[in-house]
């Protein structure tokens, strides 16, 4: 006699049939980003037949995304070798007023008839500038309390092209110069597309996952910029 287990095939699997295969595969080709635990919300199926449906039966793996350069930028580039200086290119920072210290360094030795040290708080500020490589065109700052919506950014950009028809004529005249903004939902609102197509504002395309491409978060020119940071500080 034989004590071993004898093999069960368990209940029949339905959650595999192929009309749950094709739920699947349409809530992947809807948005392949999602998890598997919302294409198994979405379609109604377990995890674990999610899972084998997604590697067994539809043959698929998740991978990372490679980033790639924009080639279409580099295309505009060699048509146009000025390409470059023609771009104005802006977007909002955070500033702050001085650089923090830890703990360990804002210690100091202290007697006991001497009142305790005091360290003033971080001052920040939500910075908007736009430069070319001229330097600066426009720049402000978005006071204390305020947030940078659609109605804000409408009157940003109104400020930017009277800086650019003040400063450089000749740009704003032959209207030969592009904006050069990321795809924040800000930017990218219906009253922003109606100003720029009414002052004939043309807009380089800025792709999705390409941080590299908005110099505001790596380079703002300091020179202007510093001084006036101090001035609001």
């Amino acid at each position: 006699m034989s004590v071993e287990d004898k093999p069960d095939c368990g209940p029949p699997c339905t959650s595999r049939d192929d009309e749950n295969v094709e739920k699947v595969h349409q809530a992947v080709l809807a948005d392949c980003c999602q998890t598997n635990d919302e294409i198994s919300e979405i379609t109604d199926v377990s995890w674990s037949s999610c899972q084998c449906i997604l590697i067994d039966d539809l043959t698929m793996k998740r991978v990372a995304a490679k980033f790639v350069i924009c080639h279409d930028l580099q295309e505009d580039l060699k048509d146009d070798p000025q390409f470059l200086t023609k771009d104005v290119t802006g977007d909002e920072s955070w500033c702050y007023g001085y650089d923090p210290e830890p703990e360990q360094q804002s210690s100091q030795w202290k007697s006991p008839n001497l009142p305790t040290p005091k360290i003033a708080w971080q001052v920040h500020s939500n910075f908007i500038s736009f430069f070319d490589v001229d330097g600066i065109v426009h720049r402000e700052f978005v006071s204390p309390g305020h947030t940078v919506n659609q109605k804000f950014y409408l009157n940003v950009l109104k400020a930017l092209c009277e800086s650019l028809r003040r400063k450089h004529p000749e740009k704003w005249q032959s209207e030969d110069w592009f904006l050069h903004h990321d795809n924040a939902p800000t930017h990218t609102a219906f009253s922003i597309q109606q100003l720029l197509a009414k002052n004939k504002m043309v807009v380089v395309s800025h792709h999705p996952y390409s941080p590299d491409l908005a110099p505001c978060d790596f380079f703002v020119p300091t020179d202007e910029a510093g001084f006036e940071m101090e001035a609001f500080c």
